[in-house]
């Protein structure tokens, strides 16, 4: 379905795991809707799993709307036997599937070592929007400074290969891939 949806240019489209993102979508979609009267409809696919919500973390607001931002940090971990920094991973998620994602954060550090940052991405298709703009403009301004899409500005300077996991087919993600590749050290490091 958000396949689908990513290619109806005016249809806005969300999966969100948390209460909180939910809030910010509504908000932020009457506000265009309504009071900015823009001709375009918001989508969004909800869960019906009972679980414990965390709260919005101020300053993510704008983050949710582009479509991606940091829910929880790696984990501190002790250097490994030899002094070497351990493994580190970013693991992006959406809509039940970031759940799964943070189970695994926990499950990489206790039982192998690996630090995993985990990112919540509400929406795919609003990073691909947004790399496809940028990658347009970059174009057509030849001579002035590049700009960076979203999803490489968030992974600038992480380490570690990127994965990312959705209910959906291996093609919603995979629209991030170009923006992806290069952002994280170690250039193309980019899974579904």
């Amino acid at each position: 379905s958000h396949i689908l949806a990513g290619t109806i240019p005016n249809c806005i489209s969300y999966d969100p795991t948390f209460a909180h993102e939910v809030g910010v979508i509504l908000q932020h979609g009457l506000k265009r809707m309504v009071e900015q009267q823009h001709n375009v409809y918001y989508y969004l696919t909800l869960l019906n799993e009972n679980y414990a919500m965390p709260g919005l973390r101020p300053g993510t607001e704008e983050q949710i709307i582009k479509g991606m931002y940091l829910c929880q940090e790696a984990p501190e971990l002790p250097a490994s036997a030899d002094g070497s920094a351990r493994p580190q991973v970013q693991l992006l998620g959406s809509g039940s599937i970031l759940r799964e994602s943070l189970a695994a954060q926990t499950l990489l550090a206790q039982d192998w070592g690996v630090a995993a940052s985990v990112w919540s991405c509400p929406s795919f298709n609003e990073l691909a929007r947004d790399g496809q703009d940028t990658e347009r403009w970059n174009l057509l301004h030849p001579l002035e400074s590049s700009r960076l899409p979203f999803v490489t500005q968030q992974l600038h300077g992480r380490d570690g290969p990127v994965v990312a996991a959705t209910d959906y087919i291996k093609a919603y993600a995979e629209q991030i891939r170009p923006y992806v590749q290069g952002s994280a050290k170690g250039g193309r490091n980019y899974k579904v």
